[in-house]
């Protein structure tokens, strides 16, 4: 059983969500608009939010971006647009999964279960209390903080779980679908997802896909993380003549020495 907001303005859709939920043994409020949403999520607790986009007050891609100021808690958006770089948006600004209407209530019902399963997973499981640490990156399970050089990372839950469990296995190529199964729990899902959310942690990483650091995508394979490479050692230079035998005047190769220094 959860705690679940429907933020719906359509009086049918709403009541038909409502009923679905409270014959699963869920707790149900609902709410017709953005601005109302925000108040109940200020002032009660809940396991899940469903959320549709198109809102009388407010476009619920901006409400979303508010609810993430003031809360973590697992977004579902409903949604007629069905149109890529939207859902990339969304998943960007915080959503947990999305669903393009209409859809099934069976639909509904396995997309809430795998959230709230993760949910609970991260808040529940008993992480291991030393700190993981790769190269500049020190990340605390325990406590769920994560640091970069010093400085305290921003992340998102399921951005830290992704980090952590990457950190976890450095320098080893996991599977996207092990991602999928372990980061997300689920047995399927779309590869966007994942990089959605790599892109995603990549900016607060400071790099790229391009200028990678840290995270590094192998083509068909999977991902991994491993520490930064530091500066090579400066050896001989490869190309140009070596002086070679000792130089006249006790001399060392490569010219004149600096200035102080004599044979």
């Amino acid at each position: 059983m959860a705690s679940v907001l429907v933020v719906e303005d359509d009086q049918f859709v709403r009541s038909a969500l409502i009923r679905h939920l409270t014959e699963a043994s869920h707790t149900v409020r609902s709410v017709g608009t953005a601005l109302e949403a925000l108040r109940e999520v200020a002032h009660f607790r809940f396991d899940v939010v469903i959320l549709d986009l198109g809102l009388p007050d407010l476009d619920g891609s901006e409400a979303l971006k508010m609810l993430r100021g003031i809360t973590d808690v697992p977004v579902i958006i409903a949604t007629a647009r069905d149109d890529e770089a939207e859902i990339v948006r969304l998943l960007n600004d915080g959503a947990d999964d999305y669903l393009i209407k209409p859809f099934s209530v069976e639909h509904l019902s396995a997309r809430m279960a795998a959230v709230l399963r993760r949910s609970r997973a991260a808040a529940g499981e008993a992480p291991p209390s030393r700190l993981i640490q790769v190269g500049g990156l020190s990340i605390d399970p325990l406590r769920r903080q994560a640091d970069l050089d010093g400085a305290a990372l921003d992340l998102t839950r399921r951005e830290f779980d992704l980090l952590a469990f990457l950190a976890g296995r450095p320098g080893v190529v996991v599977p996207r679908k092990e991602l999928l199964a372990e980061v997300w729990q689920q047995s399927y899902g779309d590869d966007q997802t994942i990089d959605v959310h790599l892109s995603w942690l990549r900016r607060k990483l400071g790099e790229t896909a391009a200028r990678p650091r840290y995270l590094h995508t192998l083509r068909g394979v999977g991902v991994k993380l491993e520490p930064p490479h530091g500066p090579q050692p400066h050896g001989p230079q490869p190309n140009g003549p070596q002086p070679n035998g000792p130089q006249p005047n006790g001399q060392q190769p490569g010219g004149p020495q600096p200035n102080g220094h004599r044979p």
